[in-house]
């Protein structure tokens, strides 16, 4: 069981040995190891090996994909365990942490395990994870979906695009981690979005 799940917690394939998920072992502790390592996953590598080669942190705090990733989960997580607290569906907030926390992480990370039945949360619940997994992984690592860099080269085109509507003849690229984007890349971005 241990060699299965951590060999697909890695993986972010989901496959699990029962069918409950990690449900069946109805532990926190087990969740939060496997929480550790699906956000490990979801991050790109060439971070991962940078801060492990310079033996340092800084690799995570400068790469504005990991920072961004690491923030939308974490809020979602907060977000959604608030909601399932307010909505009665848990009656203690630290319970609703714990299920909102690896769930929100699983599926947003799109490694797809449950700990619950989170088909029977209010639908905003399921529908914020869903919308989360279209994009919350990181380039280089080993979720799906567009990823968030082209989530935020998508972001900060429709800004500078209503900043153009308000000022038709600003300079404004598009920037990530200090450094602007090429146009090339921001409509590449966009078609592959469209597309």
């Amino acid at each position: 069981d241990s060699m299965m799940h951590a060999f697909t917690t890695l993986g972010l394939g989901g496959f699990s040995t029962h069918d409950e998920s990690y449900a069946y072992w109805n532990s926190p502790r087990i969740e939060a190891v496997a929480i550790v390592f699906m956000l490990i996953a979801a991050i790109n590598f060439a971070t991962h090996f940078l801060a492990w080669h310079r033996r340092s942190l800084r690799p995570y705090r400068v790469d504005p994909e990991a920072k961004l990733f690491l923030g939308v989960v974490a809020a979602s997580v907060l977000g959604v365990a608030a909601y399932l607290w307010w909505t009665n569906v848990y009656p203690d907030y630290g319970v609703a942490l714990r299920y909102a926390a690896f769930n929100v992480v699983s599926i947003a990370t799109t490694t797809g395990y449950a700990s619950t039945d989170f088909n029977q949360w209010p639908i905003f619940a399921p529908l914020w994870m869903l919308f989360l997994c279209s994009f919350a992984s990181c380039s280089g690592s080993t979720g799906s979906g567009m990823k968030m860099i082209r989530a935020q080269i998508l972001f900060k085109q429709i800004f500078r695009e209503l900043l153009r509507i308000i000022h038709p003849h600003v300079y404004n690229p598009v920037k990530l981690a200090g450094r602007p984007v090429e146009n090339n890349v921001v409509f590449a971005v966009l078609a592959y979005v469209f597309v």
